[in-house]
């Protein structure tokens, strides 16, 4: 069976969005500070169709949590767009070529025919929850991963659900004092560490996830 993963960008003080979220400012007064790693690497850049970049211990890292998924899975936040009714003409923050390039299941209470976008990426919108998102990733998939794209409450209903796998923190040395923290009312998962790689960016961490 394939593995559910997910891999987010954390400041040491434990957020993974800074605060005052906003259509203009998403992730948060600060937030593109957690991000920054992977920015200037050549990995990063080829999956935004960008040529350039460095190709350093960030770049590999980069590539490996992006390699072998078939499948993801976000919260309605991620995507965007506000609450309430769809409107209709919200494709995403990412354009018309989103760097997914595979099936994207948006957990959400409104419904949405689905959203066929260029270079793969298909958003589909699961107003059934997080079990029956799952189950229609797991199916997009097949022998590939599903990864929990964030944000911090996606990953945290899956964390408490005992459906995550594998936990990968990219821990950036920046203080963000507020905002979306990551690992609070998760309940009591065991996260082991199985690789750790260091840059000057970042502490990239990865854990295998167990439940009692």
């Amino acid at each position: 069976m394939n593995s559910v993963t997910s891999q987010l960008s954390m400041s040491l003080d434990g957020f993974v969005a800074g605060p005052h979220q906003s259509a203009e400012d998403p992730l948060g007064k600060g937030g593109e500070r957690l991000h920054e790693w992977a920015f200037g690497t050549d990995t990063w850049r080829a999956q935004q169709g960008l040529d350039g970049g460095v190709h350093s211990v960030d770049a590999e890292v980069f590539e490996e949590v992006t390699q072998g998924v078939g499948a993801y899975i976000m919260g309605r936040n991620m995507f965007g767009g506000g609450h309430g009714p769809w409107d209709e003409t919200w494709k995403g923050w990412w354009g018309e070529d989103p760097p997914y390039h595979a099936p994207v299941f948006v957990l959400t209470h409104q419904a949405r025919d689905p959203l066929p976008m260029r270079g793969g990426t298909t958003f589909h919108f699961v107003t059934d929850g997080i079990n029956s998102a799952l189950e229609q990733a797991r199916t997009a998939a097949g022998d590939t991963d599903v990864a929990i794209a964030g944000g911090a409450q996606a990953v945290q209903q899956y964390l408490t659900a005992g459906l995550l796998d594998e936990l990968y923190l990219h821990i950036v040395p920046v203080l963000l004092g507020a905002g979306e923290r990551l690992l609070q009312n998760v309940g009591d998962p065991t996260l082991e560490p199985v690789k750790v790689t260091a840059s000057p960016a970042a502490t990239h961490v990865k854990y295998r996830v167990t439940y009692r």
